[in-house]
């Protein structure tokens, strides 16, 4: 083991250095005209799109109980999406506990539209606001929303007026002093904890849909069938994914309505049904598998039409899917492996944190997305493992159709961490870091609302980005970090998505569920982990093939789920002086050397039963300086073979 590698790693203190600015590529681009102006929702895309980011009002206040009847003097513009601690937003102030963020702004609805909102629903959209919020519009109350990582959508019709309306929101933030769900955020930054957020920080946005209009849409490719299998939920809480054994009529609102599907292949319909059933599937003909190498996408639309008169569309919405399965197998010599389409299929990774010096949990715009995911394909990995954050859906779709595995973490919270117990003593002494361990204090998951805030949030990330193809795993706890009820939570998870595989314990405190025997792995020779699994009989189809589950056998794959961290500080391009890794160098020849020596190595391991393994990490971001980009994205530190 590199001892003294581990003991600077664990000796490094929160000092909350103040960080340097920098700039990417994009960030002088970045306008109050074009900011963020995306379609949000690849996912399911509508007509109708009114896009709120830009220029609001705000002001930070003492005390948590801002509300229209008390409006405070605004202090200044905000640029949304951006969080006022970002230097994106323009404001660049941290939000505290005991804090409001005040925002408002104006937005117009003209008299033809308001006349026609007796027949229609104007739906207001938030891509994430950190971390939880008041909604007012014209001085009413729409809603609340606690969880700062997940959209909510509320329905605003009976609140809007002709001409001028005001859209208010405020905003609470208590960061890591609660258990609420934080992710890398501290108030505290330093090491390999970040600059803390807060507020609106993904799109804001709305929508005009009908009275009777399709609320989501559930598609679960069956790879096996050679057909795609589809759940429509309109409003009114008719759930068209109910699991009755007869097809539930899909009526609702004003109108009875017929659900009319087509699927496209490169412009020409390769398949579609008219249909009064709730829960059906579409044969796809000779499809065509997804993969990294070919990530090979079908366009689908999904109306819904008035019984009486099928040619009179009530509702459209477009979207997407990919034929593909991921299992757990046993190859020919009776190793478990990761599959891709019932084939082993080596999972090579990085780490990926979604951090950004201008934006921070949000990249300055789309093409800075598109950059990172097509540098580390082209530097020749094949996943991501999203750590600790959810991204906005355009993140997702850039992955599916560019051919980008994922790994999803399930977002961490919970109070303060032992990180001692947590993290510096598996470290040093892995054989400490067995399963019993995330029982004790530390864990920060002690307070029964926590757990029920995490039941909570787990199943709203699985069921917002279940249709995302390129999500292959979900990751339900890293390094002991809000871990709890360990088997209980993983069974919760599973039970949400049959189709993909699960990490129950990303780096250690293992008991023994999941799919993966899961390691971090950063100053020890990298081996193979020994997956604690006896050989099964994968006879009559146990190998995962016709069936619903990823799993069937309770086959686990050895995987390293990190390793790597080679740390190269380039002047110019790092915003503090404190240097974070796990191995700190020189020049970028002996970054260069030791990188690839460790990718030979790592590749290597593939014959002894690894299945997966992730490099730490995409970017630096802050101290943490052991990215193969540098933080601001205008060095890669790679050369590409």
């Amino acid at each position: 083991m590199k001892i003294i590698d581990a003991i600077k790693t664990v000796c490094l203190k929160q000092e909350n250095i103040a960080v340097k600015e920098l700039k990417t590529p994009w960030t002088d681009q970045i306008s109050a005209e074009n900011a963020w102006k995306d379609y949000p929702r690849p996912q399911m895309v509508r007509d109708s799109y009114i896009n709120l980011n830009g220029l609001w009002d705000y002001a930070i206040v003492d005390g948590v109980s801002a509300s229209p009847d008390a409006l405070p003097s605004w202090q200044g513009q905000i640029l949304v999406p951006f969080s006022p601690e970002a230097p994106l937003s323009g404001v660049k102030r941290q939000l505290m506990p005991g804090q409001t963020l005040c925002y408002q702004r104006t937005f117009e609805i003209s008299e033809k539209t308001y006349e026609d909102s007796s027949a229609n629903h104007l739906l207001l959209h938030f891509g994430a606001v950190d971390q939880r919020c008041q909604v007012y519009v014209n001085g009413q109350l729409v809603g609340n929303h606690e969880g700062g990582y997940l959209p909510f959508s509320l329905d605003i019709t009976s609140t809007i007026q002709k001409g001028t309306n005001t859209l208010q929101i405020f905003c609470q933030d208590d960061s890591d002093t609660s258990y609420h769900t934080r992710g890398k955020q501290m108030l505290k930054r330093g090491g390999m904890f970040y600059t803390a957020q807060s507020g609106i920080w993904q799109t804001v946005w709305m929508e005009w849909v009908p009275a009777t209009y399709i609320q989501s849409l559930k598609l679960v490719p069956d790879y096996d069938e050679s057909q795609i299998r589809i759940s429509v939920q309109m409003d009114g809480g008719i759930d068209l994914s109910a699991s009755s054994s007869a097809p539930a009529s899909i009526t609702g609102g004003a109108s009875s309505v017929i659900c009319r599907v087509q699927v496209t292949s490169k412009g020409k319909t390769i398949a579609g049904l008219s249909t009064e059933s709730s829960d059906f599937s579409l044969v796809i003909p000779d499809f065509v598998p997804w993969t990294p190498e070919n990530p090979y996408l079908y366009d689908l639309t999904v109306e819904l039409c008035d019984a009486a008169d099928p040619t009179h569309v009530i509702d459209r919405v477009e979207s997407y899917f990919a034929m593909r399965c991921v299992t757990v197998e046993q190859d020919e010599k009776a190793i478990a492996r990761l599959c891709l389409n019932h084939k082993p299929y080596f999972q090579h990774g990085l780490l990926d944190q979604g951090y950004w010096p201008d934006g921070l949990l949000t990249a300055p715009c789309d093409e800075a997305y598109i950059y990172d995911i097509q540098t580390m394909k082209d530097a020749g990995f094949n996943m991501l493992r999203k750590h600790c954050k959810l991204e906005p859906l355009r993140w997702y779709y850039h992955c599916d159709r560019l051919g980008m595995l994922v790994w999803q973490d399930i977002t961490n919270g919970g109070s303060s961490y032992d990180m001692f117990h947590l993290c510096y003593r598996p470290t040093i002494l892995p054989f400490t870091a067995n399963g019993a361990y995330d029982r004790v204090k530390g864990t920060g998951r002690t307070d029964p609302a926590s757990h029920a805030e995490w039941y909570r949030e787990c199943e709203t990330t699985i069921r917002h980005l279940y249709n995302c193809p390129s999500i292959v795993s979900w990751v339900v706890f890293n390094e002991g970090w809000g871990q709890f009820d360990t088997e209980k939570a993983t069974a919760f998870a599973k039970s949400l998505d049959h189709t993909r595989t699960f990490d129950q314990a990303s780096g250690w405190f293992d008991h023994q569920g999941g799919d993966m025997r899961s390691i971090h792995n950063y100053f020890r020779k990298l081996t193979c982990p020994e997956t604690n699994t006896a050989s099964q009989d994968i006879s009559d189809g146990a190998s995962g093939k016709n069936s619903s589950s990823a799993n069937r056998c309770g086959l686990r794959a050895a995987v390293i789920s990190e390793y790597g961290g080679l740390a190269l500080p380039l002047p110019g391009h790092i915003t503090t002086d404190q240097v974070y890794g796990y191995k700190n160098l020189k020049s970028s020849e002996e970054f260069q050397s030791r990188f690839q020596a460790m990718m030979k190595h790592i590749l290597s391991l593939e014959a002894d039963g690894l299945s997966a393994a992730v490099y730490t990490q995409v970017s630096d971001i802050e101290d943490e300086v052991n990215g193969l980009l540098t933080y601001d994205r205008k060095v890669n530190k790679v050369t590409v073979k």
